[in-house]
């Protein structure tokens, strides 16, 4: 009796155990029956947890049977299922959640709900960086969040050109320092340029000095952070995604024809009055119409000889080009290739990936080409409950090869090909290459190589020793190394007997006269080594109560080696390098490092999600200052009220359900000096020679060395200093449908290394740099959403637009000259005339002449003819009956004034997305809603000057011509009479003030991912093809000749890109 009580008691202890603990299995899909991988399926008050796979299934162990799971995924409202002792399958729907409270964003040394933030942060998820056919990440940047200014570069679309940023406008003027924000990569500071765009998981924005703040020194200007993907728990995905790209000039001005540009150029002669002959005569111009007619084949008059016994190429010449086209008009291809694994199970998670890109130049002839290789692993792993390994490790290398003109010479060779006239042929009667047309230095002058290595390695101990508390260590080292070789070959004409003769490179250098060569070879080595040590706690008190305290130290050490050789004589173009030269060597290295540690601590509390406070303090100390001046402190509050949460509200929750007013101030030091050692001088000590201008020691064959005095230097040269104030709203209406946020800033920048105080010329030395100069920055960004569904049917909106302005507040200028910066100044502005307009006659003309006298104004080269209908009418602003500058002041500038400002203003951004039953669409607009420019040079005035400095596209055929003009008449033209060599037309003035704003279609997707019935039966996840375009059109009212993305060098620069593109993403 006994042993059957036992057995029964052990039999019912077994199955009352058995019934307590369950295996189940499940699977989490959307309401279109699609499943949500990476969705936490946890057993409610426990740690028993799983995430779903690539199919959204979950299998758990040890489940109770009276348990209750919580299903949650970001975007998604939580559910929570009771567990049914007699089921073993669920399936689990969720739905998608308006509001995204509970969105986590990137922040300093850690993360924070979005519902909680009380700075002014922006973050940008991996959508907005897929399939987009672009070179670099900065670009897929711009204008997709308010307030981070992307500018394209002054090299325009060059292959080794990058954008560069800014965050809420000018933060300094340039002299002493650098403004940019810090990049951080997984919290090492880096090139985001280089990333694989689809190895980036998120990018957060930290705006304000209290989200920057606890970087100190490094992020006066703000910061960008960057967080590459991990892996997550799940079985192994493996995804392959391609991009095959062709990419055309998004501008290219047409020249006039030949025989147009020849009466072009004559007629500027001509109303210059002075007798002078015509540049082209008439045989010239009688040969160029028979060439046009197809009468004749030969571009040049065969008798005549130009260059001893070359065919003529300049003005004697008779082809009809058009040479814009002839460089860049070209369909450039490239492609973009990923591939990458992840998975992991409850111990260890893996990422690993690789890319290759390759893009050729859209430039003929030149064999212009980028490649870049990423390779990037990440891996996780849990040693115990309480502690946990991380490996990051990323290696990049950028391969770019075009020709040495193109890399070296890049202004100077779009100057030069800008001069050339459509008559000058492109080959010679011979069909050899003629001078002026550049090819020879694409084509055969010397090829220009780099190769930029960039490896990164980073470990992490993260410690949960107790409840709440957090203990983080990372070390991570980035290497680079950069190598450039290039070498300048010899280039010939012919003659007309097929002759090769030797032909100057360049003009006005002596290293490129006619048969020079050299070899050039740079070798540069640079690491960076950043620790942290921080450690954070999380308390709840009293159920309302939340505090988070965190506390920690960082340093970074930067060295930076570079050594270069350079040697004449190359003797062989086809192996070039500065060992197979023979000639005059020439060498220099050049070595700096620099050094900081920072202590910071955070604190954060919310009473019940409601109140919202966040202080932060970094001490910072610098290697670049002197020890006296090495340390200093920077803090930082912000504050936050969710009214929304409050009782009060609740009548209003129905249309209103977020609002979070919050107000943050903040400090900052900018250590980011534009020299390594600002309060160092060095004395440099050279060697004279004779043909230097040395002299040679009297008694013997020693050369004298010359020692120069060094710079003077201020031993109280410091920080400069950034105060930060900043006022934002965050809100959210109709089920957070409709969300957004608005922020007003106020940035003052004080101690900006500025010029320094005139001293007596005796002393021998230019006096040191100051902190003298202060800037204050203001502005505003507004962000909105809205997201909604019909049906089948999901579309979103998204819109941004911001402004700042930047006004000079403290700046050594007693005088307030205008030809330096003044205190008042609002950067950006242009000063010049204001037209009266252009005078129709010369009655007109001569009747403003009885009132105004035009021959004043400083630096005018007045055309013999004088003031003539078609010329410009100034108007007399001070009354004084002549043109002038006045004494170049604010005070008195004459009958200059501010006309326009040249700063971006209104920068937006616009997106519309949909997606329908599998197919998606994006359409992406940005722009600069008000901008003023002032264009210059020869691409803008065609006649700029004498025939070099000249030149005549399409656009400037629009000028003055009177009636009766044999030319036809063209009183209402754009353009006032051209003039050989006078600038009486071309001064600076508001009729000629250009309208900069334009708005650009910056891209344009459209995609499909095939139903998964299809895919599975081929053993596939997930299928998407897409197209995709860039740059595809653009509106604006500036001078067609321009783009208005690429203003710089007056237009002679390489030109940006319009992109079509198609690809396949692909997930095992």
């Amino acid at each position: 009796m006994k042993k059957s009580l036992i057995f029964f008691l052990m039999l019912w202890s077994s199955i009352f155990m058995y019934a307590q603990h369950l295996s189940i299995t499940g699977k989490v899909t959307d309401k279109l029956d699609e499943p949500i991988i990476g969705a936490s399926v946890l057993v409610k008050g426990t740690s028993n947890g799983v995430i779903t796979d690539l199919n959204g299934v979950f299998n758990m162990k040890n489940v109770p049977s009276d348990g209750v799971l919580t299903v949650s995924y970001i975007g998604y409202k939580d559910v929570e299922v009771k567990i049914n002792p007699s089921q073993t399958s669920y399936a689990i729907t969720l739905e998608e959640d308006n509001q995204m409270l509970d969105e986590v964003v990137v922040v300093g040394f850690g993360t924070q709900k979005k519902v909680n933030l009380t700075g002014a942060v922006a973050s940008v998820d991996n959508k907005k960086l897929e399939s987009r056919p672009v070179t670099s990440v900065g670009q897929a940047l711009q204008g997709v969040v308010p307030g981070l200014n992307v500018s394209m570069p002054d090299a325009g679309g060059k292959l080794d050109a990058n954008p560069s940023f800014n965050i809420r406008g000018t933060g300094n003027l340039g002299t002493g320092s650098s403004a940019s924000p810090l990049v951080l990569i997984d919290g090492v500071a880096g090139d985001i340029n280089q990333l694989n765009p689809q190895d980036i998981d998120n990018i957060s924005v930290l705006m304000d000095a209290a989200s920057a703040a606890i970087y100190g020194s490094r992020a006066p200007f703000g910061v960008i952070l960057v967080t590459t993907k991990k892996g997550k728990q799940g079985k192994t995905s493996i995804s392959y995604s391609n991009n095959l790209r062709w990419s055309r000039p998004t501008n290219i001005p047409d020249m006039l024809d030949a025989y147009t540009f020849a009466q072009y150029f004559n007629r500027a002669i001509d109303n210059l009055g002075s007798g002078a002959a015509h540049f082209f005569s008439d045989i010239t111009m009688e040969r160029i119409q028979q060439f046009m007619r197809g009468e004749i084949t030969t571009t040049a008059d065969p008798s005549l000889s130009q260059n001893g016994n070359c065919f003529a190429f300049n003005t004697n010449s008779n082809d009809n080009q058009n040479w814009p086209r002839n460089f860049i008009d070209k369909t450039a291809f490239g492609q973009e290739h990923n591939l990458s694994l992840s998975g992991g199970n409850e111990r260890v998670q893996y990422y690993v990936s690789g890319a290759f890109f390759d893009q050729d130049g859209q430039m003929n002839y030149a064999d212009d080409n980028k490649k870049r290789y990423n390779a990037s692993a990440r891996i996780s792993a849990e040693i115990t409950k309480w502690m946990r390994l991380e490996f990051n490790s990323r290696f990049i290398r950028e391969d770019i090869g075009m020709p040495t003109f193109l890399k070296l010479y890049g202004d100077r060779f779009f100057s030069e090909t800008t001069k050339l006239h459509p008559n000058m042929p492109l080959y010679d009667n011979n069909g050899h290459y003629t001078r002026n047309p550049k090819l020879m230095q694409l084509t055969s002058g010397g090829r220009s190589n780099t190769q930029n290595d960039t490896y990164f390695t980073q470990g992490s101990l993260i410690l949960t020793p107790v409840k709440g508390l957090t203990i983080h260590g990372d070390l991570a080292i980035r290497t680079g190394s950069y190598e450039h070789l290039y070498n300048v070959a010899r280039v010939y004409l012919y003659d007309k007997d097929n002759n090769p003769v030797p032909e100057q490179w360049l003009g006005g250098d002596a290293d490129l006269a006619a048969g020079k060569t050299w070899a050039y070879s740079e070798q540069q080595r640079s690491s960076m080594i950043t620790s942290s040590a921080y450690a954070d706690y999380s308390l709840n008190f009293l159920e309302k109560h939340n505090l988070k305290v965190m506390v920690g130290m960082n340093s970074e050490s930067y060295r930076y080696n570079n050594v270069w050789a350079k040697r004449s004589d190359v003797m062989s173009d086809s192996n070039p390098d500065v060992n197979t030269s023979t000639g005059t060597q020439s060498n220099g290295a050049y070595r700096g490092e620099w050094s900081s540690l920072g202590y910071f601590g955070r604190v954060n509390y919310d009473f019940d999600g409601r109140y919202l406070f966040e202080f932060n303090i970094r001490r910072d100390g610098s290697s670049r200052f002197r020890a006296d001046q090495r340390w200093a402190t920077f803090p930082s509050v912000s504050v936050g009220w969710n009214i929304a949460r409050e009782s009060f509200w609740e009548p209003l929750s129905e249309w209103v359900n977020t609002l979070k007013p919050r107000f943050s101030y903040g400090s900052l030091g900018n250590q980011n000096t534009n020299s390594y050692y600002p309060t160092y001088a060095i004395q440099n000590v050279t060697v004279g020679s004779p043909d230097a201008g040395g002299r040679w020691l009297l008694t013997t064959d020693s050369k004298s060395n010359i020692a120069g005095a060094p710079g003077l230097v201020s031993s109280l040269l410091t920080w400069e200093r950034v105060y930060s104030y900043n006022y934002g709203v965050d809100f959210g209406a109709f089920n957070n449908r409709l969300s957004g946020y608005f922020n007003y800033f106020i940035r003052d920048t004080k101690d900006m290394v500025g010029p320094a105080q005139e001293i007596s010329p005796i002393v021998g030395a230019s006096a040191p740099s100051r902190n003298n100069t202060s800037l204050r920055t203001k502005g505003w960004e507004l962000q909105l959403n809205w997201q909604d569904r019909i049906g089948d049917f999901n579309y979103n909106v998204a819109f941004n637009l911001s402004d700042s302005r930047t006004h000079v507040t403290e700046y050594p200028n007693a005088s307030k000259s205008l030809s330096t910066y003044y205190e008042g100044q609002e950067l950006g502005q242009i000063w010049g005339y204001e037209s009266v307009g252009m005078a129709k006659t010369d009655e007109e003309m001569a009747a403003h002449l009885e009132k105004v006298n035009q021959n004043t104004i400083p630096g005018i080269s007045l055309a013999p003819s004088g003031w003539k209908a078609g010329d410009m009418m100034y108007a007399d602003l001070d009354g004084d009956g002549k043109i002038t500058n006045g004494e170049n002041t604010v005070d008195n500038p004459g009958d200059r004034k501010i006309i326009g400002n040249s700063t971006p203003r209104y920068r937006f951004g616009f997106n519309i997305g949909a997606e329908w039953k599998g197919f998606d669409l994006s359409v992406f607009f940005q722009g600069v809603a008000k901008r003023d420019y002032l264009l210059s040079g020869m691409i803008f005035w065609g006649v700029n000057g004498d025939a070099w400095s000249s030149t005549g596209y399409v656009e400037h055929w629009d000028f003055f011509r009177p009636e009766g003009d044999p030319l036809g008449a063209n009183t209402d033209a754009y353009y006032p009479r051209p003039l050989w060599t006078s600038n009486q037309n071309r001064q600076s003035q508001s009729q000629f003030l250009q309208n900069a704003a334009y708005i650009r279609l910056k891209n344009l997707q459209i995609g499909y991912t095939l139903p998964k019935a299809w895919t599975r039966k081929a053993g596939l996840e997930r299928v998407r093809v897409f197209f995709s375009g860039d740059n595809l059109w653009t509106g604006t009212a500036i001078n067609k000749n321009f783009d208005p993305e690429a203003l710089y060098q007056n237009g002679m620069t390489y030109p940006l890109s319009r992109t079509l593109s198609c690809g396949i993403n692909v997930t095992l």
